[in-house]
């Protein structure tokens, strides 16, 4: 693989899916390596840099929630999309939490994987959807929003996922302003809010656990109910 951001590892234990997923992509221009599961994942990434991982939610051994977890804990700005054969909402919720970026339900048109994939490249180049002036502060947080930073009050940096950052970047520079699920969904996804996509109340809930003093009270994302998000903090 090279290093042109464009390298895909697929973890998919059927021999099919796998077989076409690595054609598809090649002929679409990426680099990519198919394994079967966490364990030939693991290896390929000893010797690879990969940028996006497709990976099967069932799989032998670490299924792919476990692995989610663990590759978000190892490699924090690599882009992880779930692929499920099951369309069950406690998955796909569970596998935000575990730290994907995106997920996608089979049977699925390669297309539609292939935008997410696009999606996922075109944040970790640091090509935020915002453009806006350098920084932000809020109650002694910084968002660097042309690095794609945050640091907290004492200065430490505080990891986001490409997902995290565009959702609080987006809050950030409407303060005030309810957003809509589906303003925010356009913004770390580009695709339509569905009433039953729990996408963006994932993120958010995520965001709260990494910069609110208590997240079940929150002070800087305010929910709106029936209508959406507020950033409630001054920005300056």
């Amino acid at each position: 693989m090279d290093n042109n951001r464009n390298n895909i590892i697929v973890v998919d234990d059927d021999h099919i899916t796998r077989a076409r997923l690595k054609s598809y992509f090649q002929s679409e221009g990426y680099q990519v390596i198919a394994t079967k599961d966490g364990d030939e994942m693991w290896l390929a990434l000893v010797s690879t840099t990969a940028d996006i991982v497709l990976l099967d939610i069932g799989l032998p051994g670490k299924d792919g929630l476990e692995l989610a977890r663990e590759l978000r804990t190892h490699h924090e700005n690599i882009g992880i999309i779930l692929v499920t054969g099951r369309n069950d909402d406690i998955d796909k919720i569970v596998g935000l939490e575990c730290g994907a970026d995106d997920y996608v339900t089979k049977p699925f048109h390669s297309r539609e994987l292939l935008a997410r994939v696009k999606n996922l490249l075109r944040r970790s180049r640091n090509e935020p959807l915002i453009q806006a002036g350098d920084n932000y502060l809020f109650s002694g947080w910084r968002i660097d929003l042309s690095r794609r930073r945050l640091r907290n009050p004492e200065g430490k940096r505080v990891t986001l996922t490409d997902g995290e950052f565009d959702l609080l970047s987006m809050l950030v520079h409407h303060p005030g302003v309810v957003l809509s699920r589906d303003r925010l969904m356009q913004a770390v996804s580009h695709r339509s809010w569905d009433p039953n996509d729990r996408t963006v109340d994932v993120l958010v809930r995520r965001l709260r656990r990494k910069i609110e003093s208590d997240p079940q009270d929150p002070e800087f994302i305010t929910t709106v109910r029936g209508k959406g998000y507020v950033f409630t903090a001054k920005t300056g």
